[in-house]
């Protein structure tokens, strides 16, 4: 896949997506990057430390996350996104599940779109993608942030069945919508409507996915799973913790992972691909 100036080669080695959120209540780091020059500095310090592809999201998708208005999250992206956009050629995702922010990306910069609701919450983000000819990410979700940790969501009989049937009609409506299979990845949402085991299923059973043969993203960072094994409340000290689950993806055959702490995962990913690519 080419992505700006960049070749991605899947399965030679793990690709990074860093993550920038320009949100006040983000899970892990809401408040952080929400001011142009603070967003500006983590993402000059993110292409400093080798990421692949900036993931920039306006929206907090945290369990329980209100929807802010079309017009505040454009305001949050758009301007971000065209600072960075200025300052790099290297990939910008924009994550958004709405038609307009995507629009409004696509034509600031963007070159992937990652949509946790893998295209079902604005169906039409799906044909503003195609017409741009740009890649997607279709992620993998039961409900809405406000909704997806209610046991009625998180409730399967096979999750990996239950995930595979998801994204196989998701990437059917894609695929006659216009967008290339090549320009498809596929997202399991580690923590959208699943509960602990459900996750760790997850990592155990990731190669099943490669019956869909798109490149397979995982996110893991930081992430409530983590902190519920280790006992730690605070997703700032789940770095470890994360780079265990790196570890893990990347031996069950993710191509992309994307994560907070850009220079220690891409340690992680240097070593394991040695370990498992060679």
């Amino acid at each position: 896949m080419k992505i700006r100036n960049s070749t991605f080669a899947w399965g030679k080695r793990t690709y990074i997506m860093g993550v920038l959120n320009v949100t006040p209540d983000s899970f892990s780091d809401g408040g952080n990057f929400n001011t142009i020059d603070a967003a500006i500095a983590q993402a000059k310090s993110m292409v400093d430390a080798g990421v692949d592809i900036i993931d920039i999201g306006g929206q907090s998708t945290r369990p329980g996350a209100e929807q802010i208005t079309l017009r505040e999250e454009i305001n949050r992206i758009i301007p971000v996104l065209a600072a960075v956009r200025s300052l790099t050629n290297i990939a910008i995702s924009v994550d958004t599940t709405r038609a307009e922010v995507a629009r409004a990306a696509i034509a600031s910069g963007a070159d992937i779109i990652n949509d946790i609701s893998g295209g079902t919450f604005e169906p039409e983000l799906l044909k503003v993608v195609a017409d741009a000819g740009l890649p997607i990410v279709l992620m993998h979700i039961r409900g809405t942030p406000q909704t997806m940790q209610q046991q009625r969501n998180t409730d399967y009989e096979d999750v990996i069945a239950a995930i595979i049937s998801f994204l196989e009609k998701q990437i059917t409506k894609a695929l006659e919508i216009g967008i290339e299979r090549e320009k498809i990845i596929i997202d399991p949402g580690i923590g959208f409507a699943k509960n602990l085991e459900q996750n760790l299923e997850i990592f155990r059973r990731l190669p099943e996915l490669r019956t869909l043969n798109c490149p397979i993203l995982v996110g893991a960072s930081r992430k409530s799973f983590i902190g519920h094994i280790l006992n730690q409340p605070n997703p700032q000290e789940r770095i470890w913790g994360t780079a265990a689950a790196c570890c893990a993806a990347i031996f069950k055959g993710a191509d992309i992972i994307r994560v907070h702490d850009v220079k220690e995962m891409r340690d992680v990913s240097l070593v394991t691909d040695g370990i498992c690519r060679r």
